[in-house]
């Protein structure tokens, strides 16, 4: 019993006027750290409903290039179906004018490039 009373009045001097004031800046203290907790986690809240949100458009973003690809992918495939045709039908000079064009114009494209 005798160690409590030490102990309790090493926190301040004898009436004991000392202590409760330790308690208050503790206490001061403790309100200033949950105000910067609930500061933060307001902040984190901000960040992941802003995330979620960027999420979403990315999402729809995603869909319509798919969307795109899906099409473009239906044009090239009937592209090359055409071209097959082409081969297969015998007239071989069509595929030689195909690949002369072909040719022709990444020549030009790499022409352009060099001079830029």
């Amino acid at each position: 019993m005798a160690n409590r009373r030490t102990t309790h009045q090493s926190y301040g001097n004898a009436n004991g006027s000392n202590g409760q004031s330790g308690w208050d800046e503790m206490e001061t203290e403790n309100n200033q750290m949950i105000d910067g907790l609930r500061n933060k986690v307001g902040a984190l809240k901000s960040l992941t409903l802003d995330m979620g949100e960027e999420i979403k458009d990315q999402n729809l973003f995603l869909k319509d290039m798919d969307h795109t690809f899906d099409s473009s992918w239906g044009l090239l495939s009937s592209s090359v179906n055409r071209v097959k045709r082409i081969a297969t039908s015998g007239q071989n000079r069509h595929i030689l004018y195909l690949f002369l064009f072909a040719f022709f114009v990444f020549f030009i494209i790499y022409v352009i490039m060099k001079l830029r």
